[in-house]
């Protein structure tokens, strides 16, 4: 995961240039982009009242500070919020980039915390972690050269690894904080780490991409959290064109792309500008993960020009990989079918996403023997 939140959030149209037309007053700024005040001093002081930025305190009159019952509380989306019961903060340190909080839940396990932003329990991790993953290394034959921007918490290169084709496995992520922490705290999902194939480079993602050579890489795995602080800059063009230029012909990329509920201004824009800049193919796909906004998250997955890439049938299903169900840890979420399920959009998402209303059903392909 890169960068952090809480430190202003720009709509994607104004980040790209389309919009700032300096009339930003008579605008309408989407809720999403809103929650960029509850960075503010202000608010800052009616949702911060108790522990820490994010945690609350149950409104008891007991003045009994061990009877009060602690919650954490995500301010960052206007008008809703999810709560998850606190058993105990295990760890909370300011890095050089963000707030880092992990704490134990009483449902969902343990909890990583950026910035007053959920990025993963433990009981619900997998799903983010598998789909974001295989949905692109599934969708191309035998990926050998593999970079994740982000990614510190280790997930992604514990499933990485679980592709026994694959010969080098880069990682950028700018905050060695987040891998420490993972290391102490998640150690189911450290182990990425641990194997052989993992390069790791310290720094900012956008400027190793920039001195990487062109067409090295199969695929490109963008971990990172809300585009917000640090993060922004990878949701922007010239992010997407030099993540474009170190993928070689065929190539892929897939990224987290938000939630359909509440940021489809933003998926409208992202899309616009990689159909731009990859010339192969651009989907949305989405999965369910109960503690992200909205219980969902999507991804972005786009190909370069060179030999196609049908990303709705996987051509390397992980069914066929030895070993690759079971390495280290069984597949809790990902399979070939919800692989596939994965593109299938619903309605309001292509009437308000006006580039996915052409995109194709899915079509499962049934082999009988």
């Amino acid at each position: 995961m890169e960068g952090g939140a809480g430190r202003g959030l720009g709509c994607q149209k104004i980040m790209d240039g389309k919009v700032n037309n300096g009339n930003s007053s008579n605008k309408v700024v989407p809720s999403c982009c809103l929650k960029a005040m509850a960075s503010t001093p202000e608010l800052d002081a009616k949702c911060h009242s108790t522990v820490v930025s994010g945690w609350f305190s149950d409104s008891q009159s007991s003045p009994d500070k061990a009877a009060k019952v602690l919650y954490f509380n995500n301010p960052m989306w206007p008008g809703e919020a999810h709560s998850l019961k606190v058993e105990k903060i295990l760890f909370k340190e300011k890095s050089e980039f963000q707030e880092i909080l992990v704490f134990e839940s009483s449902t969902y396990g343990k909890v990583l915390v950026l910035d007053g932003i959920v990025q993963l329990t433990e009981k619900d991790e997998c799903a983010y972690q598998e789909m974001i993953t295989h949905l692109p290394l599934c969708s191309i034959q035998s990926p050998k050269k593999v970079l994740v921007v982000g990614g510190g918490d280790g997930g992604v290169l514990r499933e990485i690894s679980r592709h026994d084709s694959v010969e080098l496995i880069d990682i950028c992520e700018i905050d060695k904080m987040v891998i420490d922490v993972s290391k102490k705290f998640f150690p189911e999902l450290h182990l990425g780490f641990e194997d052989p194939r993992v390069q790791l480079h310290i720094g900012d993602a956008a400027e190793f991409l920039r001195c990487v050579p062109e067409g090295k890489y199969d695929a490109i795995i963008v971990d990172s959290s809300d585009p917000v602080g640090p993060a922004q800059e990878l949701v922007e063009r010239p992010f997407f064109e030099t993540t474009a230029r170190a993928l070689r012909p065929g190539g892929v990329l897939c990224s987290m792309a938000e939630s359909m509920w509440l940021h489809t201004h933003l998926i409208q824009d992202m899309i616009s500008i990689c159909r731009d800049t990859f010339k192969g193919s651009v989907h949305y796909a989405w999965a369910s993960v109960p503690t992200y906004p909205s219980g969902v998250i999507g991804f972005l997955i786009c190909s370069t020009e060179g030999p196609p890439v049908d990303f709705f049938n996987p051509v390397n299903p992980i069914e066929k990989l030895e070993g690759a169900l079971k390495y280290r840890r069984e597949l809790r979420f990902y399979n070939s079918e919800v692989h596939s399920a994965a593109f299938a959009l619903p309605s309001f998402l292509k009437r308000e996403v006006t580039l996915l209303r052409g995109s194709p059903n899915p079509v499962q392909r049934i082999c009988v023997n």
